[in-house]
């Protein structure tokens, strides 16, 4: 009897929850989006041949190898007006800290990479590959928790790095940026930012740094000076404990061109 008791008890369990609505037994979403990581590397280069070693790498070894570890949208860029040899930077995304700590050890596992990046993974020390790479780890801001890709086509690139003088003060200004609405200006002014993130781990900490992007260096200009004069940028940045001189002790920009082969 007992066991008869529990059959009906569990077909009428069943079809009661085939009735109601799927939303009652689903699991609750998220409203924020995961905030991406990126690895930034700029690679120090003393001549052509090392850049050509590099840029080899990328295209025939790194960005092959991560887009099949599931790693999209990899960026490799040189500078627009090198002074000397060019610096190369790339931009690695990574969805979680998990998938950067082990990413090293599956591509030293994936034996297509280590065939195709051989001279630049084997370079001997009389030779290198690179004079050094400095590397530091974003986190993306909530306001824009992933990369964004602009239109293909040629394009200039605005990197910029946002030193302050405190922790407290990168708060502030991360706020600034992911609440007050100084994201929003940016993209209604046709800025097409990048990516927005803070230091995590790397040089000349606390930091935020970002990309955007114009189709040349005149609508750069053009582009500046249009939010310098904006309404609403003036009227956030003219809250006292807003004010750049509190949050921002000093500004680094270079501008950028993507490689052939670069996904942004």
């Amino acid at each position: 009897m007992k066991r008869r008791a529990f059959l009906k008890t569990a077909i009428l369990s069943g079809a009661a929850a085939a009735l109601l609505p799927s939303t009652v037994f689903a699991e609750p979403k998220s409203k924020n989006k995961m905030q991406m990581y990126y690895e930034l590397r700029r690679y120090s280069l003393t001549n052509a041949d090392q850049q050509r070693l590099v840029e080899d790498y990328f295209e025939k070894a790194a960005i092959p190898a991560l887009n099949r570890q599931g790693i999209k949208n990899v960026g490799v860029f040189t500078e627009l007006q090198p002074s000397g040899q060019s610096t190369l930077v790339a931009l690695i995304p990574y969805q979680s800290l998990q998938q950067f700590e082990t990413i090293n050890t599956k591509l030293n596992q994936d034996k297509a990479y280590g065939a195709a990046g051989a001279d630049y993974l084997s370079a001997p020390a009389s030779k290198p590959a690179y004079q050094r790479i400095e590397s530091s780890l974003l986190k993306a801001f909530t306001g824009m928790p992933g990369i964004e890709l602009p239109a293909k086509g040629n394009r200039i690139f605005e990197l910029r790095r946002y030193e302050h003088a405190s922790e407290a003060a990168g708060a502030k200004k991360r706020e600034m940026f992911n609440d007050a609405g100084e994201i929003d200006i940016f993209r209604r002014l046709d800025f097409k930012p990048v990516f927005f993130a803070e230091t995590i781990i790397g040089e000349a900490r606390p930091n935020l740094i970002y990309m955007v992007t114009f189709d040349d260096m005149a609508a750069h200009d053009q582009h500046w000076k249009t939010f310098g004069a904006d309404a609403e940028w003036k009227k956030i940045s003219s809250i006292p404990e807003y004010a750049d001189s509190k949050l921002v002790s000093k500004i680094t920009k270079i501008f950028l061109q993507p490689t052939k082969y670069s996904q942004i």
